[in-house]
């Protein structure tokens, strides 16, 4: 016999929703094909499963940083990748960003997986040796940094020494161990590479430049610049609340991840947006949750912006309204091992100046408590930016990824982890709201 597909024969459901209703949503839907268009959009890099190995993140980087490749770029990719990195790093070490940015630096030579270096970059001409370590999911290993610098001076200065900086790339906040290595993120290589493709500025070959772009494309969204992304998360969030009950019917009768059902044994089932949960002792808001991320607020950042409806400009549409939002979400996921991750971002503030001092004023914590795992990535207060996250050393590994309890268990540990930091920002935030009023009743 057929299988009735029909939701209105669900007890639940019936006389509550007709085929109308899911035909509304599903047939000629222009909004639900945007959306679907770009979930099935081919990437060659998705496709081959490249997106978080490491090594095709080093030997696309290496392709790139190699002045004597195809990809037309010649030296500008290496000197403006290095020049960034080295910039307000370490003034007294040589060579400088500035000597870098002004020199000529075609003659170089790129070595991959070099006794385990990641990338290594010789510059006979101009004397220099840049060690380049790449941290995708991975963390840096005790003495990793050092043990590499150490060996470089030892094989190559018995020929003729040079002048040797490291640099250290990485997906999320992570301050090298060895202060010889300026730190870079993967999001300012997202910046370099749309500089420099713009076809005002350098005509690249078709190939290289569809190349680029899907490597952008997967850049962006591992470190969540993707504008494209952001936006069909805002057309998503509008067909939700245009056809929740139809869509909520289709969750409940799918299959659920471990990741959404360990989030449920912390928080708890079928929250509501806006709804205050509890968990350990603590309050939180919710505000929605996915296969792969759980996002809300803790309930004293909620309250330190007053209750009601949201009057902060530029955030009207983002998350819950208010100018800072917290997530977890499940990264690294291989089949096996992963790992939880708890995110914390200032938001799309209208008023650069408030955005500016709130972002001043979270970072400026660390002053009173260098403890805190704070830290914005370079020029996250700069006119322009949108969205920067501010916690760092906020992984934490799982060893089943398929272990409903370990994900949970994991869950729990990183929010107990970062109680300080919730506590110390919750104070930073009651002060900023109240200097900064967009005509919500004053409630202090």
């Amino acid at each position: 016999m057929e299988k009735n597909l029909d939701p209105s024969s669900d007890l639940k459901y019936r006389n509550k929703y007709t085929l109308d209703d899911f035909e509304s949503l599903f047939v000629n839907n222009p909004d639900l094909d945007s959306i679907g268009d770009y979930v099935s959009k081919f990437n060659p890099i998705k496709v081959m499963g490249m997106t978080r190995m490491e090594i095709r993140h080093s030997a696309i980087l290496a392709w790139l940083l190699n002045p004597k490749e195809t990809h037309g770029l010649g030296d500008r990719f290496l000197k403006a990748f290095i020049s960034e990195a080295l910039r307000d790093h370490n003034a007294e070490m040589l060579p400088s960003a500035l000597q870098v940015s002004q020199a000529d630096m075609t003659d170089t030579e790129v070595r991959r997986e070099w006794r385990q270096i990641d990338i290594l970059l010789i510059s006979p001409r101009n004397g220099w040796i840049f060690i380049i370590e790449n941290k995708v999911d991975s963390r840096q290993r005790k003495n990793q940094l050092k043990d590499y610098f150490e060996l470089v001076e030892s094989v190559f200065d018995s020929h003729q020494p040079s002048l040797k900086r490291g640099i250290f790339l990485t997906l999320w906040d992570e301050a090298p161990q060895d202060d010889r290595y300026a730190p870079i993120q993967y999001g300012a290589v997202c910046g370099i590479l749309e500089q420099l493709s713009r076809p005002s500025l350098h005509a690249l070959k078709h190939e290289v430049a569809t190349f680029v772009d899907h490597y952008l494309e997967v850049v962006k969204e591992i470190v969540g610049m993707s504008e494209e992304r952001k936006e069909l998360e805002q057309l998503a969030k509008q067909l939700y609340r245009d056809h929740g009950p139809i869509l909520d019917f289709i969750f409940e009768h799918g299959k659920a991840t471990d990741f959404s059902q360990a989030c449920e044994a912390v928080f708890g089932e079928d929250l509501s947006n806006g709804e205050i949960i509890e968990v350990d002792g603590h309050g939180f808001v919710f505000h929605r949750s996915n296969p792969r991320q759980f996002s809300f607020l803790p309930l004293t950042w909620f309250e330190a912006f007053g209750d009601g409806e949201s009057n902060w400009p530029g955030c009207e549409t983002w998350w819950l309204g208010k100018p800072v939002i917290m997530w977890i979400q499940l990264i690294g996921n291989d089949g096996k091992k992963g790992k939880i991750q708890l995110v914390a971002e200032v938001g799309p503030v209208e008023d650069h100046q408030a955005r500016r001092e709130l972002i001043s004023a979270i970072e400026g914590l660390k002053k009173d408590n260098g403890k805190l795992r704070i830290s914005f990535q370079r020029g996250a207060a700069d006119e322009g930016r949108r969205y920067s996250k501010f916690f760092k050393n906020n992984i934490l590994p799982i060893e089943d990824v398929q272990n409903q309890d370990n994900i949970a268990d994991a869950i729990k540990r990183v929010l107990e982890k970062f109680r300080p930091e919730i506590a110390a920002v919750s104070e930073t935030l009651s002060l900023f709201a109240a200097r900064n009023d967009y005509g919500r009743p004053e409630t202090r």
